[in-house]
């Protein structure tokens, strides 16, 4: 595979504010109620913990740590801003639902973050689609609202910074109205906006608005069809995007001893869990989360549904469903067939959070590295590790 050294693979990790553990669990939303079904060894989202795994993302080299969004969780923005003080040039991909506060609020936020952080603060814009937790918050949009809505949040958040000295910014929509706001983000600029979502709604919203569309792991023929498809429409808006996906991840020194750990965590999950959660995932008024169920169709027996590239999570779990499983090697080669695509952005994961850290970059990143292909956060500190 061809290698463009102006796109290098940009590795990411994940911080579980919901806690972490040895087995697939429940991740928010519909699938927060198998929690306590197949959670075993829980550890919890202290910042101790938090910070262990951050301080470990830091040394090993990883780019950023995403962090989610729900009542499942901890608050993404209070939890992140305290690790900023036990880490030194890690950055935080911080989860939120646009709607639920101010834009210009939300990018005073931001701007603060960066200055608190010293500019580490990457967004990811999570408009949300399940009405269900929607309202928890007191939000009774339809889907295609919530996305109208997020399309003027970030028009506005986009707007209020990066201004000339001295102008202001104004924004009269369905959604808000906004008078003569200006934010300032010091030198560190707006951060980059992520952003993701599979219905044409959030597709528009996307190609309008987004910095890095995000998709979760599909077999490559449907990340290519996504991607040729958002291209066009960022195209039709005189822009370009860049592209990221989110994938779980299982790696080992052997390809046996990597699905062996895959059937480890199956086997924690009983059949009535996954028939309880099948008719949700099935008929989830969110697309993307309807594509994740397609893969599999609630059969533990169709799991793999491409090489390496396995549908276990997403049996009981809401979310990015998919994992990476085999060896270092093969691992490497998935990557490197995902970024031939045009994806620049891995957004990993692995139960528990600590110790998959340390797999990946030591395994499967090592790979990469030896292959030329990764970006190097810490180009400007040659004496610290990368992956």
């Amino acid at each position: 595979m061809s290698h463009d050294p102006k796109r290098p693979i940009r590795i990411h990790w994940y911080l579980p504010t919901n806690g972490d553990n040895r087995d697939i669990v429940g991740s928010g939303d519909r699938s927060e109620k198998t929690l306590g079904a197949v959670a075993g060894g829980f550890r919890a989202p202290s910042v101790d913990y938090l910070g262990q795994i951050a301080r470990s993302a830091e040394q090993l080299g990883y780019e950023a740590v995403l962090t989610p969004t729900g009542l499942w969780c901890e608050d993404a923005w209070i939890t992140t801003a305290a690790l900023t003080q036990v880490t030194r040039r890690l950055k935080f991909l911080v989860a939120f639902r646009p709607g639920l506060v101010s834009p210009t609020l939300a990018a005073h936020q931001a701007a603060t973050f960066q200055r608190v952080s010293g500019g580490r603060l990457l967004l990811n814009v999570v408009t949300g689609g399940d009405s269900a937790e929607q309202r928890r918050f007191g939000d009774h949009l339809d889907h295609d609202q919530r996305y109208a809505r997020t399309d003027e949040f970030l028009a506005v958040l986009r707007g209020v910074t990066g201004l000339p000295p001295g102008e202001t910014f104004s924004f009269a929509g369905e959604h808000f109205q906004i008078e003569d706001a200006r934010v300032d983000t010091g030198p560190w600029g707006r951060p980059e906006i992520f952003f993701g979502g599979a219905s044409p709604a959030a597709e528009r919203v996307a190609a309008r608005q987004a910095d890095v569309y995000l998709a979760w792991g599909e077999r490559p023929d449907q990340i290519a069809e996504r991607l040729e498809r958002m291209r066009e429409l960022a195209a039709a808006e005189g822009r370009e995007l860049r592209f990221g996906i989110r994938l779980h991840v299982i790696g080992r020194d052997t390809s046996a001893q990597a699905w062996a750990e895959a059937d480890r965590l199956l086997s924690r999950i009983t059949p009535e869990r996954i028939a309880a959660l099948r008719k949700d995932f099935a008929t989830s008024e969110s697309v993307g989360q309807r594509r994740m169920y397609e893969l599999h169709g609630g059969d533990p027996g169709r799991l793999e549904v491409y090489p390496n590239l396995w549908a276990g999570y997403g049996l009981v779990r809401g979310g990015a469903g998919t994992a990476l499983v085999g060896s270092h090697e093969e691992i490497a080669d998935r990557i490197e067939e995902y970024h031939a695509l045009g994806l620049d952005h891995f957004i990993l994961s692995g139960q528990p959070h600590l110790e998959e850290a340390y797999w990946f970059a030591e395994g499967a990143g090592a790979v990469l590295r030896s292959r030329g292909l990764l970006a190097s956060p810490n180009a400007d500190d040659p004496a610290r590790p990368t992956l």
